[in-house]
């Protein structure tokens, strides 16, 4: 999925102590994140050799239409692009040389969804413990913070698990003109800008939708513009699909009664959209009022699986070229599921393949499909826990796995798997530029140490090339949180404790 995915349920206060002793007020210079090597770690610092194999073929690589009303792919939120890809066509990543991890404690705030503006600054929203969720911008150089908005906050909704709530900013994105488009707790739509000389962040346009949802019970999961400019936004406990009329404000909206808790995916003026029991593709009336173009369902074991927010697919929506979308469903084992996304099928299946991925009762993912060229890349992250719970120090199943869509939709085949890496939360990226995949690991450690790594895998073969320590213990727990690419070719991730970022140091 999703996407930054963060926050902790009700800790107790020597928990709150240990994060709170190692964050710092926005305005004071950056130290780094303390690593808690208790047990120390017995795994090496880095193993594996920097990667030299050259980028995807054109084939392979995926170049996601730009939305006019989003920021230049693939600045603009969690999942890179419009088409929620998580791959970057052109930009780096780290290939290993000599790889330099460092971090930053920041104020209480895990900043889980990561965008650029155009000055090439980090912009992220930053839910925390009790205060609320935060817009920022960060320095990509020294993970200073330059500017900060305070964002409203408001209890999780009755049934919602605090470290799984995603509402107040686990998805916003970042428009054409570096405003954050941000749903807040409150049922609102807030429009944060910068400042004229970009060291500040102010409101803009505030959407108020409580008049249409309930706001005790219901939180809007994301919101996204479509090419034409509608803005779509989906709520999760009562799976209401709505649009607003940025100009007017007016609101139109549909009710499925089902939850819906990723966020999705736009091509041209449809949304894509997966609830806990379907698979949608919605348009627009004339009025702005949604309609279902088509539907499809997928298997569903009925099991919250370790790491899940639901019963339910945990992914959100990825369209592929040549007109396919695709998602995980909750089968156990796992499938990835493609779908043609053409209205008319004209003899043809709706669902083009279901794949079985993982080990049967070890299969799960909470984090969107990677999509480049044909290829579709998926994480495990069946048995991740509450950071603050009693089984936090809990080892996730293994892997990643490929599935490549066949030529000219004729099926699905799987190209690897990869049983050695342990993901436990994160959204990882892939790089055409580089041919790696980006991800954020925890291996078991002879020492029982909690020893986070950044992890880098070929796509073509799916071996791991290299890991490098990042550091252990809670503060260094991503729950949910994204990887990013910076435009310098540096990795970014939100932690616990603040960011951590990664480059080459040769």
């Amino acid at each position: 999925m999703i996407a930054a995915k963060r926050g902790a349920r009700t800790v107790s206060a020597a928990a709150l102590a240990l994060v709170a002793g190692f964050v710092l007020p926005a305005s004071a210079a950056a130290l780094p994140i303390v690593s808690v090597p208790i047990p120390p770690p017995s795994l090496p610092a880095f193993q594996g050799a920097a990667s030299t194999a050259p980028q995807l073929p054109a084939g392979k690589t995926t170049f996601a239409p730009q939305n006019p009303f989003m920021a230049p792919n693939p600045n603009s939120n969690i999942h890179n692009d419009a088409w929620m890809t998580d791959s970057y066509a052109t930009r780096p990543g780290p290939l290993g040389r000599a790889p330099v991890s460092s971090s930053a404690a920041m104020p209480p705030g895990l900043c889980g969804s990561l965008a650029f503006d155009s000055r090439g600054r980090i912009v992220s929203v930053c839910p925390s413990i009790g205060t609320g969720p935060q817009a920022r911008i960060i320095d990509p150089a020294t993970l200073n913070v330059i500017a900060t908005y305070n964002l409203p906050n408001s209890p999780d909704p009755p049934g919602t698990k605090t470290y799984q709530n995603f509402s107040g900013g686990g998805y916003f994105f970042l428009d054409d003109r570096d405003q954050i488009w941000v749903p807040t707790k409150t049922d609102h739509i807030y429009v944060v800008g910068e400042t004229a000389n970009g060291q500040g962040l102010e409101l803009r346009r505030d959407y108020d939708l409580t008049g249409v949802l309930d706001t005790a019970n219901e939180r809007i999961t994301s919101a996204l513009p479509d090419f034409s400019g509608l803005l779509w936004f989906v709520t999760k406990q009562n799976g209401k699909v709505g649009t607003v009329n940025p100009a007017t404000g007016a609101v139109h909206l549909v009710r499925l009664d089902e939850e819906i808790e990723n966020s999705f995916a736009v091509g041209g003026r449809s949304a894509y959209i997966v609830s806990d029991k379907r698979m949608y593709r919605f348009k627009a009336r004339k009025d702005g009022t949604p309609y279902v173009v088509w539907q499809a369902g997928y298997q569903n074991s009925g099991i919250v699986k370790p790491s899940q927010v639901d019963a339910g697919s945990g992914t959100t929506p990825t369209i592929s070229p040549g007109g396919y979308v695709s998602i995980t469903d909750n089968a156990d084992p796992m499938n990835v599921v493609v779908y043609r996304t053409a209205k008319r099928l004209h003899g043809k299946r709706r669902i083009v393949c279901e794949v079985p991925v993982f080990n049967q009762g070890a299969s799960a993912t909470e984090n969107s499909i990677m999509g480049s060229g044909n290829a579709l890349v998926v994480e495990n992250n069946y048995g991740y826990q509450d950071p603050f719970g009693p089984n936090s120090g809990a080892v996730t199943e293994p892997g990643f796995a490929r599935v490549d869509i066949n030529p000219k939709g004729k099926g699905c085949t799987k190209v690897w798997t990869n049983t050695m890496a342990r993901a436990p939360s994160v959204v990882p990226k892939l790089s055409a530029k580089t041919g790696l995949i980006y991800t954020y690991t925890r291996p078991p450690d002879p020492s029982g140490a909690q020893g986070y790594y950044w992890t880098a895998i070929d796509f073509r073969s799916g071996q791991t090339v290299w890991n490098r320590f990042a550091g252990a213990g809670l503060l260094y727990n991503n729950n949910y949180a994204g990887l990013a690419l910076g435009p310098n070719g540096n990795a970014y991730l939100g932690v616990i404790g603040g960011m951590i970022t990664l480059r080459d140091g040769s």
